[in-house]
């Protein structure tokens, strides 16, 4: 009898999870993608977002406004703050007013977008270790004021390690950070544009990603870059580029990533961004 309930009660639980993980169900957009048309109008750029027919967002700052009219904004247009983007800078100078921050705009998770890396200091095996200590140090504090901590990784940290084994800088992150402290947000393009294949990381890592950023890369663009960058015109609407999007999302849905935000850094945003929607929204896994 025990036995048969401990087996309806793990069926529950991934019925609940795979349910739970839709991504269509949880297609956001991160506001980074509107960025130059909220420096004309932050409530403006909120329109364009409730037009897109998003439901969650991830906030990269609050354009003019205060954060308490950012909330009250996203509120009026029916859009839910899931996700935002903090510095790492801003961590180390006062981890107390980023966590009073994403308190004050209602985010479940705050991520670190970039590692702190300069002309003069270059991402490192070292710097990954630093990291990987940093990142528990702030899960422990974001945790406990009932928030998450996440990391997305923009290419560097694909590199190898020492080691020689095959073994990534974010091999390393991950082995180095507890799992209920560090969560990651995986942005496909900074993985693919690597070498690496994004299904194959989502599964290698079933239990560290639960956010996904959505933007696709040119047809024929080069891989096996490890910079961190890459120009604009290598950015395309989803499903014109080169990923195969049906693999992606299906490995990410399978291991129950929760958001997925569409962040377009193209030439032309207010085109490519209902463009990657359409494509998106009539996909079949």
């Amino acid at each position: 009898m025990k036995n048969t309930y401990k087996l309806i009660l793990v069926a529950a639980i991934l019925v609940s999870r795979l349910f739970a993980s839709d991504f269509q169900d949880r297609l956001g957009l991160q506001l980074y993608s509107l960025r130059a048309q909220t420096k004309e109008s932050t409530t403006g750029a909120l329109d364009l977002a409730q037009s897109y027919g998003v439901k969650e967002v991830e906030v990269a700052g609050t354009g003019s406004l205060k954060a308490e009219e950012f909330v009250a904004e996203l509120k009026k247009r029916g859009l839910s703050p899931i996700s935002g983007h903090f510095g790492y800078g801003l961590f180390e100078k006062d981890i107390n007013a980023v966590i009073a921050d994403a308190k004050a705009l209602g985010l479940k998770y705050v991520v670190v977008p970039y590692p702190p890396v300069s002309k003069t200091t270059p991402f490192s095996e070292e710097m990954a270790h630093a990291m990987a200590a940093k990142f528990n140090e702030w899960g422990a504090a974001c945790k406990k004021a009932g928030l998450m901590f996440g990391y997305h990784p923009h290419g560097l940290e694909f590199r190898a390690t020492a080691a020689g084994n095959g073994e990534t800088m974010f091999d390393l992150l991950v082995r180095e950070t507890q799992p209920d402290l560090v969560t990651y947000q995986m942005d496909v393009y900074w993985v693919f544009i690597t070498g690496i294949d994004p299904a194959a990381l989502l599964a290698k890592y079933p239990n560290r990603f639960s956010m996904l950023h959505i933007k696709d890369m040119l047809k024929d663009f080069q891989r096996g870059t490890h910079t961190g960058g890459s120009p604009t015109m290598a950015k395309v609407a989803v499903g014109d580029g080169q990923i195969n999007w049906r693999e992606v999302l299906s490995a990410a849905q399978k291991i129950g990533v929760k958001h997925y935000f569409l962040e377009d850094e193209t030439m032309y945003p207010l085109r490519s961004i209902p463009e990657s929607f359409k494509y998106l929204r009539i996909l079949k896994l």
